[in-house]
């Protein structure tokens, strides 16, 4: 009698979520119909003004508190509350950004641009054009994340990128739908996926990830002085293939709706005593830029999510 009432229970659970998802997924996307028909400008301004707002009122804010408190202990508790302002600011731009992606303007010539590269980074991009050498690029949470890959496709770059869709239906297909034809060849993070890069990579093509989350099953590194788990692949991908590893940012200007983007040279891969790529190694190196990034602009770098476990 109470496997079947445990068992009835969560049949009941999975169809209330299962509705509840669907009840999510049509609100977002009358959302995103809604948000598209306007200015992005003046959502992405409501958007950062409503999550500043709200946000310190959710656990999250409690989460970003102790990571910042962790990795920045000079700063008094007021400056950690300013940061935090700012990561609100910046995700509910970027939560109205998503709407416009493939409407956004990154290309030199493009009229009004809504982001730029510099001239070093345009000559970097020339070199991955011009030159038969596959690169593996890795960026992190940061601004306008998914610019970046945005960014390499309309300057040229044949690109492929791995992703994680979200985890309610209609918002998952919204989304890749608007990626879609604009973002290069979309690779869902999958098993077969690292199998699916390697390929993409031997064929002297690229590939670009985001390196800057928790794998419970990635090797050790250090962020901030204090020890978390970085997935390995970019650096298996390297060791296997002898791609080019470069790192790819994006920083939001003052405005607070225009982007920069920066793309690094190749990194110099540490080599194990057989001469392979040191996986360890690598994705310490990998961290090191990433937090070099964050520490430059720690608004815009997602302290929400559980870093360090």
């Amino acid at each position: 009698m109470k496997s079947a009432f445990i068992r009835l229970a969560l049949t009941v659970r999975r169809g209330l979520k299962t509705i509840a998802n669907a009840i999510i997924g049509w609100i977002a996307i009358a959302l995103l119909q809604v948000i598209r028909r306007g200015d992005r400008v003046r959502f992405a301004n409501a958007g950062g003004a409503f999550l500043r707002r709200a946000g310190p009122w959710l656990r999250k804010h409690r989460v970003g508190r102790a990571n910042l408190a962790a990795a920045f202990p000079d700063k008094t508790a007021a400056e950690i509350e300013q940061i935090l302002g700012g990561v609100w600011d910046n995700l509910g731009r970027f939560a109205v950004e998503i709407a416009f992606l493939d409407r956004m303007r990154v290309r030199p010539d493009d009229h009004a641009p809504d982001g730029y590269y510099d001239q070093a980074a345009l000559d970097h991009f020339e070199q991955i054009r011009s030159k038969p050498v596959p690169t593996a690029f890795f960026t992190a949470h940061l601004a306008n994340w998914e610019i970046s890959a945005l960014a390499a496709a309309r300057l040229g770059v044949d690109l492929s990128v791995l992703y994680r869709a979200p985890n309610v239906r209609a918002i998952s297909d919204a989304v890749l739908k608007m990626r879609a034809g604009c973002m290069g060849t979309l690779i869902a993070s999958r098993f077969d996926a690292p199998l699916r890069l390697a390929g993409i990579l031997q064929r002297g093509r690229h590939v670009g990830m985001l390196v800057d989350q928790h794998d419970h099953r990635g090797v050790d590194v250090t962020f901030f002085g204090r020890t978390c788990k970085a997935s390995p692949l970019l650096a298996q991908l390297a060791r296997h293939t002898d791609c080019q590893v470069r790192g790819v940012r994006i920083v939001r200007l003052a405005d607070g709706n225009h982007f920069r983007g920066e793309v690094t040279a190749p990194l110099v891969l540490p080599r194990d005593a057989e001469g392979l790529v040191d996986m360890q190694a690598t994705m310490q190196a990998v961290t090191s830029v990433i937090e070099g990034w964050v520490r430059e602009h720690p608004e815009q770098w997602l302290w929400l999510h559980r870093r360090w476990r």
